[in-house]
């Protein structure tokens, strides 16, 4: 099977599984799904920030807890009039439970932004080697939101 069918069909049913997980703890030392919510969370602060050269700078707070890979924060932003998202950058996270704030910055290219009305989307993403694959990393998410911001000048 080629590489790009298999990884979309992984993250596919990883993001299935995540969906129909169910809530009842399976061991006194594990969290529920419901308690792992709690504590894996994605902020974005309102307004996102235009910078006269264009970059763009966006942040928040995350937490997240149990990684056994490379985790990001990750962050794109996209305007109502358009149909294009741009990447804002990444951060690495320290999933130990703990709140950490993060703060992305890019200068997206081409770029037909404006200030104005804009959605950020930001997403904790792990690459967690998956023993089955020979430890080849999929993706993880551990949180995400997308959230209505203001693009204003900074």
């Amino acid at each position: 099977m080629p590489l790009r069918p298999a990884l979309a069909t992984a993250v596919g049913a990883a993001l299935l599984l995540l969906v129909a997980a169910p809530s009842a703890p399976a061991d006194s030392d594990k969290s529920t799904e419901a308690e792992k919510a709690v504590t894996e969370s994605v902020t974005v602060d309102a307004p996102a920030r235009l910078a006269a050269d264009g970059n763009v700078t966006v942040s928040g707070t995350y937490r997240c807890a149990d990684s056994k890979g490379p985790t990001f924060v990750s962050s794109s932003i996209g305007q109502k009039d358009s149909t294009n998202r741009y990447a804002i950058g990444g951060t690495v996270a320290e999933c130990d439970g703990k709140v950490h704030r993060w703060k992305n910055k890019s200068k997206p290219a081409p770029s037909t932004l404006k200030r104005g009305r804009a959605d950020v989307e930001a997403t904790i993403v792990e690459l967690r080697p998956m023993e089955g694959l020979g430890g080849l990393p999929l993706p993880h998410f551990h949180a995400a939101l997308k959230k209505n911001v203001t693009l204003s000048k900074a």
